[in-house]
């Protein structure tokens, strides 16, 4: 009686289940990155794009050889899957792991990366359903995302999180580990190159 009771129960249950599961945010064309870090300097401070590296905090250095009409360049924008950065200078502008482990980018016009760095992997990892941003990260030379490490002129400088990194301070200890939440823009194309 109890086997019969639960057979005719299983249509029912089946109706009313769920037909698609929720779907999970897709990539972005672009975004921008935030440190997450709860009770540091550098909680929700943003990445930016200055000098061939990266950094918490400030602005980016952009240049634009146009006279009129050029982008903002107040962002920094990351492409993709975060392996170059978002920029209208034909030929783009390529990131990358330094030898010393400090994340950086390629001039315009140029795909010269020092030998010996490391081209990623980078990438742009969806939150869940009901979040509206993602997060950024680097799993080369098994480094576990990035840190964020403080330099002579009261800036955080952005490293791949790596206990053998070449830091400015000399000491890895002096670095903080973040998250790099990726923020989903429309602003693709915000600078026409970063300096």
């Amino acid at each position: 009686m109890k086997l019969g009771l639960v057979s005719s129960l299983l249509p029912l249950l089946a109706a009313a289940a769920p037909t698609t599961a929720p779907q999970a945010p897709e990539q972005p064309a672009a975004f921008t990155v935030m440190a997450s870090r709860s009770a540091s300097p550098i909680h929700f401070l943003t990445m930016n794009a200055a000098g061939q590296s990266f950094w918490l905090g400030g602005s980016p250095a952009t240049y634009c050889p146009l006279p009129s009409n050029c982008p903002p360049g107040n962002l920094t924008v990351f492409a993709g899957n975060g392996g170059a950065l978002s920029v209208t200078v034909p030929g783009g502008q390529q990131i990358y792991v330094s030898p010393e482990g400090a994340l950086k980018f390629t001039q315009a016009h140029s795909m010269n990366i020092p030998p010996g760095s490391s081209y990623g992997p980078f990438e742009y990892v969806p939150g869940a359903a009901d979040q509206p941003f993602g997060h950024y990260v680097y799993s080369g030379w098994g480094a576990s995302g990035f840190m964020a490490c403080p330099t002579d002129d009261n800036k955080w400088q952005v490293f791949a999180a790596l206990r053998n990194a070449t830091v400015p301070s000399g000491d890895v200890a002096d670095c903080l580990g973040f998250s790099a939440i990726a923020v989903p823009t429309n602003q693709t194309g915000n600078a026409w190159q970063y300096i």
